[in-house]
């Protein structure tokens, strides 16, 4: 498709800063039925993405386990400072910690197509939009089926004439 991104990406995008804690971002997202965010800084600059499945690896099992190894290792045989195991408890880990970086990006005028071939390429579902590194937008998986049944005629010309 040759729309350009801008013609089709959310631009109302929730996101979370690095230094919030986990358990708020996960509040947020539950909150908007998001299922990640773009992590940015102050000035809006994309730093990371989160999402759902960040979330899933770090409370599995599998993680669970090694943390549990690691703490005893830690401890020698000693019962660790409950100050300590405060500092580190799951709902105390930020952002930052379980945040994927880089992101892969497009600009505005990507067209739809390129965003398109970046989510199979990568086995991603969203691409954020980028201006001079500042986040702008987001094209979604959903985005893409809107924009399809939105204007189906853009759709059909591109496949008749994809130049």
């Amino acid at each position: 498709m040759s729309i350009p991104a801008h013609m089709a990406m959310t631009r109302d995008v929730l996101t979370v800063g690095p230094e919030e804690t986990v358990s708020e971002a996960a509040g947020k997202m539950a909150e908007r039925r998001v299922s990640a965010v773009p992590v940015v800084d102050d000035g809006g600059k994309l730093l990371g993405m989160l999402s759902e499945g960040d979330l899933m690896r770090h409370y599995g099992a599998d993680h669970q386990r090694r943390r549990a190894w690691f703490l005893d290792q830690l401890s020698e045989g000693q019962k660790l400072s409950r100050d300590f195991l405060d500092s580190i408890r799951l709902d105390m880990v930020h952002v930052k910690d379980l945040m994927v970086s880089p992101v892969i990006t497009a600009t505005p005028d990507t067209p739809l197509s390129i965003i398109v071939d970046l989510m199979l390429t990568h086995k991603i579902k969203r691409v954020a939009v980028v201006t001079d590194g500042a986040l702008v937008g987001l094209v979604s998986r959903a985005d893409l089926v809107r924009r399809i049944v939105q204007a189906p005629d853009d759709v059909l010309d591109y496949m008749v004439n994809p130049n």
